[in-house]
């Protein structure tokens, strides 16, 4: 199973859109720092999460909102 998952910080306007198989395990490395980009803004939390069977389909709509539409979307959540 992987996970696509949405991060906003707490501290900034800032979110992160990421593909995972362990989202717990995820989330705390962003949180530690682990992640050159997020250790920034932290700390992080889960906002939006979807379960999918496959990488590849996770990997599919983390490029959608990762598009210039996917990002417009992302605002409803901000």
């Amino acid at each position: 199973m992987s996970w696509l998952y949405i991060l906003s910080s707490l501290r900034f306007k800032k979110s992160y859109v990421g593909i995972t198989s362990d989202l717990k395990k995820r989330l705390r490395q962003h949180n530690s720092g682990k992640s050159s980009y997020t250790s920034k803004f932290k700390p992080w939390v889960v906002i939006y999460s979807e379960e999918y069977s496959s990488s590849a389909e996770a990997r599919a709509r983390e490029k959608y909102y990762k598009s210039a539409i996917g990002r417009k979307e992302l605002k409803k959540f901000f």
